[in-house]
């Protein structure tokens, strides 16, 4: 229960709207309304069958096979048959088995939304989650799997694929009857759910296995989905945020797959009513997310790619310029030789949208895909035109690379930078202002460290939000913000960048970026230089005459290092680091101010938890980088520390040689 001060922070800081949907939302949980309404759904969706309207016409197989090449083809048909032996790669993972059934009876959804009811035990999670986290339980449920088994049969007519779908379907509707269990708690469950419920009975229409029984079992399930979403809908708009756009989206689908069923109108009205406001209410001007996440941004785009190639509305203008914006941002963030982004802010895992044959990280099928629906534009032709193909965009008008859209990114000629700056207007993901992610041939230099885990116990009970793991200086261990619960951060503040032009010829490009707080301002200038090396200065300065303790700290790949801490330039003193990356040296110094003596500062790296260099106790979240959800693997925390009164100024100089 948070504290009085926190609830009025709370209040003012988020505005009194979503605060009251969703107090809205759990009255209707105690007081037993979504129960009884359950009750009547049920008795509202019978027996009776509707038929199904196609949403989308499907690819040509030539088109796809001309893109793939064998081992392409081989990776997918690979992860197919897995599938079909029952395994998934939960989260873009190794393998695991495919649980959608519980060892427990089951109670109706809302005795878990309450906590009336433990959510069942889960066999997928490890021993690094002994606490349940229901994100092991949705994510075998949303289905996303179907996606490969469908694109493999689509290519290569196997019935296995169509036979091992039905399997799947037929045992989890016997293992989750309607509104009963965890499966039926979450609106966006249900939603991600029914979206791939209708991609499914397209693509496998034609099979044997898709027998009249079972097309209408799947046409019973999915108006059992579209009419729980609208009864929870409430708890979406308060959360205004992923969960809104995907149960929007999926309302609308249901509208226009059912064009029969009595409530085939209203789902479309509901669905594309609220799916446009979400848009246009959650992009911001400069094409952020409202979760300020890369991958909360693919979902929202995942969303609107599946609606536009199968919407029978126009998109308003107001939509559309939104789109554009968040097209154009994402365009902006994707690294040219990996197809990766920085990993910003929250990421849970989700890729709702699998029609490409491509990494968990990879991104270049969503920015192709959007370019393409939203900027007439894209990438150069490649297997990530998949995706495109499946959702009907037609080849983009002009070839663009990412550095055609404008951002606060800095660019070289074999790396680029992203320094982050935004503005808050709803909760945010990480605690992250002026953190820098830098790329050099497609590696990850300077990195986010990710999310790993929402529900873990301490002390990984989402701790890699906190400012101190991003590449940023922090003071006296204090966080940027109000971290007031797992999922909610308070006091946000925004940070603005400018770019410095310069007549020395030497610079390529210089951003510079500050905040300011009432104890604190922060300013960070980054310059690329022509001869590939980048310089940080950092600027702080408190408004009292205390002493304090100053971090800069830079999250850095776990490759072999060397550290020479006696070296000396004009600059002053320097603590010089070494990698010895897949792509070339890295070197990377660091210069305290030079007014400081060389007893208020020190050097410590952490790998894994462990401190590997220096002396101090580290924490077990530091070293650590999260790809994807529930994975994590080490990395280097490299951390300055100095004390100093009023102000102090770092260096940080990034080199690189083959």
């Amino acid at each position: 229960m948070p504290s009085l001060r926190t609830a009025f922070k709370l209040l003012f800081q988020t505005g009194p709207r979503p605060l009251a949907l969703y107090a809205l939302y759990r009255l209707g949980l105690k007081a037993g309304h979504y129960q009884r309404a359950s009750a009547r759904l049920l008795r509202f969706a019978g027996d009776e069958t509707f038929p199904l309207f196609p949403l989308f016409p499907l690819p040509r197989r030539e088109a796809i096979l001309a893109i793939l090449d064998a081992r392409f083809l081989a990776d997918l048909f690979g992860e197919a048959d897995e599938i079909v032996e029952g395994k998934i790669r939960l989260f873009g993972g190794e393998p695991v088995p495919l649980q959608l059934s519980f060892s427990v009876h089951l109670q109706h959804w809302t005795a878990y939304a309450s906590g009336q009811a433990p959510l069942p035990a889960c066999s997928l999670q490890s021993a690094d989650f002994p606490e349940i986290d229901p994100k092991f339980l949705w994510e075998p449920a949303r289905f996303g799997w179907a996606f490969v088994l469908g694109r493999a049969y689509h290519l290569s007519g196997n019935e296995k694929y169509a036979r091992a779908f039905w399997q799947y379907v037929e045992f989890f509707l016997e293992s989750n009857p309607a509104y009963l269990g965890p499966h039926w708690m979450n609106g966006q469950e249900t939603a991600l759910r029914l979206m791939a419920f209708a991609w499914a009975a397209q693509v496998f229409a034609a099979s044997p296995a898709s027998t009249p029984n079972r097309m209408a079992r799947l046409t019973q399930s999915i108006v059992q989905h579209a009419l729980r979403i609208p009864l929870t809908l409430v708890y979406a708009r308060a959360q205004d945020n992923n969960h809104l756009i995907s149960e929007a989206t999926a309302l609308y689908t249901a509208g226009l797959l059912l064009p029969e069923h009595p409530q085939a109108a209203r789902w479309r009205i509901l669905g594309w009513r609220w799916l446009n406001w979400a848009l246009q209410h959650q992009i911001g001007s400069y094409g952020e997310y409202i979760q300020h996440s890369t991958n909360y941004h693919r979902l929202m785009l995942h969303c609107a790619l599946w609606a536009n190639a199968i919407k029978q509305d126009s998109w308003p203008r107001a939509t559309m310029e939104a789109l554009r914006r968040a097209s154009a941002w994402i365009f902006s963030l994707l690294d040219p030789v990996s197809g990766r982004t920085p990993n910003l802010g929250a990421n849970d895992g989700a890729l709702i949208l699998p029609l490409a044959v491509s990494d968990f990280a990879d991104y270049r099928p969503t920015v192709q895909a959007a370019a393409r629906a939203f900027l007439k534009s894209g990438l150069s032709s490649g297997p990530w035109d998949e995706m495109s193909l499946w959702l009907g965009l037609p080849a983009p008008e002009q070839i663009l690379e990412p550095e055609a859209y404008l951002a606060d990114n800095l660019r070289g000629r074999q790396s680029w930078a992203y320094l982050r700056t935004t503005t808050f207007k709803s909760r945010l993901g990480h605690m992250d202002q002026l953190h820098l992610d830098l790329w050099w041939r497609g590696l990850n230099i300077a990195q986010d460290s990710g999310t790993y885990s929402y529900n873990a116990p301490f002390p990984w009970d989402n701790p890699l939000v906190t400012s101190r793991v991003h590449n940023t200086v922090t003071v006296d261990d204090r966080e940027q913000m109000t971290r007031a619960g797992r999922f909610m951060t308070l006091d946000w503040f925004p940070a603005y960048a400018k770019t410095i032009l310069e007549t020395d010829e030497r610079i390529l490009q210089r951003l510079r970026a500050h905040y300011k707080t009432r104890r604190l301002q922060h300013e960070r200038t980054v310059t690329v230089y022509a001869d590939e090396h980048w310089l940080v200065a950092d600027k702080l300065k408190v408004k009292d005459r205390a002493e304090h303790t100053f971090r800069l700290h830079w999250l850095l790949p776990d490759w072999e290092w060397t550290l020479d801490n006696t070296a000396t330039d004009g600059r002053g003193a320097a603590f010089t680091l070494r990698l010895k990356s897949p792509q070339g040296d890295v070197t990377l110094r660091l210069f305290p101010d030079h007014r400081l003596s060389a007893s208020a500062c020190r050097l410590t790296i952490v790998r894994a938890g462990e401190v590997v260099y220096g002396q101090r106790t580290a924490l077990p979240y530091e070293g650590w980088v999260s790809q994807t959800y529930a994975h994590k693997s080490p990395a280097l925390s490299l951390a300055l520390e100095c004390l100093a009164r009023e102000e102090i100024t770092f260096l940080s100089e990034f080199r690189f040689s083959v």
